[in-house]
């Protein structure tokens, strides 16, 4: 029998990678430029499939997760492109109840996650909590900017971690990195 790959290490990648230059854009480091490119291409499309191939590996937490999160970054991009060609500008509010509409999924998805084990968790933990903040700051409080920015990159990290951990486990053939136990079930 021929080894599957395994999706998520594309999907992981794309959304740890999307998010960190995001977050290097609210700091202000970077233009965005680069985040849009990588929302459509590796954050978006590339997530996306690996969303579909998690469907057909029947693994619904990663077939919701990647599409939903791909189809952000795709749904991002062209709220940008919009707004930059003027063809119909989103304010900030109109971006801040996008942002709550995801805060809700992802609420939903770090209930979820306490089934999947440690890493997922924590790592949708600080979604959940990088959005709340963004949230706020599309509401009145763009000093909150920055602080979800923090948390957005120790997020991004944890979906780097868990690519790393399943890439480096899988070729050494033993766990060098672990994922934790789930928090609930067995």
């Amino acid at each position: 029998m021929n080894k599957i790959g395994n999706p998520a290490v594309v999907g992981l990648a794309g959304f740890g990678l999307t998010t960190f230059l995001l977050q290097m854009h609210n700091l202000e480091l970077i233009g965005l430029g680069p985040v849009i490119a990588m929302g459509f291409i590796f954050g978006g499309l590339a997530q996306m499939i690996a969303g579909f191939n998690e469907q057909k590996a029947g693994n619904n937490f990663g077939y919701s997760a990647f599409v939903s999160y791909g189809a952000f970054w795709i749904g991002l991009g062209i709220i940008w492109i919009l707004n930059h060609f003027e063809i119909y500008k989103s304010n900030g509010t109109d971006v801040g109840y996008y942002l709550v509409a995801w805060t809700i999924y992802t609420c939903f998805m770090t209930i979820a996650s306490l089934w999947v084990h440690r890493a997922m968790f924590i790592t949708f933990v600080l979604l959940f909590i990088g959005f709340i903040l963004l949230d706020f700051a599309h509401f009145g409080f763009p000093e909150a900017t920055k602080a979800a920015a923090i948390v957005l990159i120790a997020c991004s990290f944890g979906a780097w971690y868990m690519m790393a951990a399943i890439i480096i486990n899988d070729v050494s053939g033993k766990t060098l990195l672990p994922f934790g136990k789930r928090i609930l079930g067995k």
